[in-house]
């Protein structure tokens, strides 16, 4: 990963727009456009939280642990803890928070004495979530802008917290090493997202062995690499399409080989096509009894 000069600063055109709330849990969607090497000045939120990515890539440092935050990311936020964020590649980055009320979360969590901090989510700090999550978070989001009952918008985050909360629990806690080598191996995927990659580019971005990445990256995100860019690639098509009038062009930038390519894929993940879903976001969806 290419080093660059830190800027420490706020970032300059942040955007935080409240979707939902307050009632059981407030829910923002928040972005910024910032420079490669962008450092935040030190904050902390009062509450837990859940974040969401669903654009961009970046850094979350909290202690001594450096989380990457991507669209298959889920990052869970214990309250009070101060940290920072890093932008290492340009683009900015966007993501939706929820910031539940704690008992509610505590209900969901289903922790011992209802203690949020030894939840093995946020004691990891995040997990990498399936498509079936970021189909619904996309969906939420274009549904929302669009503007949705109060029922069916409780509803639905009930659902994001949900899945996001029953998801599959991490088996393994890298040591900070390791924690390292796999954050190179995301930064570099996420900046060469729309060009053809292969195994040799990433080892040598990262400085391990092909053998040795393949392995380690397998084990911790329990997918190959190659899986983890498509599920990036096709969270990005998630985000795009509501605005894409060509898909063959949005399959080209996205890295697909053609737009057959790029429908099998998306079809595969969500269970829908790319112009279904594209329909869904461009009108209110038909209320069902």
């Amino acid at each position: 990963m290419t080093t660059v000069r830190a800027i420490v600063e706020e970032p300059p055109a942040q955007r935080r727009v409240p979707v939902l709330g307050p009632s059981m849990a407030m829910v923002e969607d928040v972005s910024a456009e910032v420079a490669a090497g962008w450092v935040s000045t030190e904050g902390f939120s009062r509450e837990f939280q859940l974040v969401l990515p669903y654009r961009g890539y970046f850094l979350w440092e909290v202690g001594r642990d450096l989380v990457v935050g991507d669209a298959n990311q889920a990052l869970f936020v214990s309250g009070g803890e101060a940290f920072r964020m890093r932008q290492p590649v340009p683009g900015g980055y966007a993501e939706l928070i929820v910031t539940p009320a704690e008992p509610i979360l505590e209900e969901l969590a289903a922790v011992p004495g209802r203690n949020l901090r030894l939840h093995p989510l946020f004691r990891r700090r995040s997990r990498r979530i399936e498509p079936g999550l970021q189909l619904a978070r996309a969906g939420f989001l274009a549904r929302a802008r669009e503007g949705l009952e109060p029922l069916e918008a409780d509803e639905q985050v009930m659902g994001l917290l949900r899945s996001a909360l029953d998801g599959e629990r991490p088996a393994l806690l890298p040591g900070r090493r390791t924690q390292r080598l796999v954050e190179r191996a995301k930064s570099y995927l996420a900046s060469e997202l729309g060009r053809s990659i292969r195994l040799i580019d990433v080892a040598r971005a990262v400085g391990a062995s092909p053998g040795y990445l393949t392995e380690l990256f397998r084990a911790l995100e329990g997918v190959p690499l190659h899986a983890y860019l498509t599920q990036l690639r096709l969270a990005r098509a998630l985000n795009e399409l509501a605005h894409a009038d060509d898909l063959t062009t949005l399959a080209l930038e996205l890295g697909f080989s053609s737009h057959s390519h790029f429908s099998a894929r998306f079809r595969r993940a969500f269970g829908v096509s790319p112009s279904r879903f594209r329909q869904s976001c461009r009108r209110p969806l038909a209320m069902t009894a």
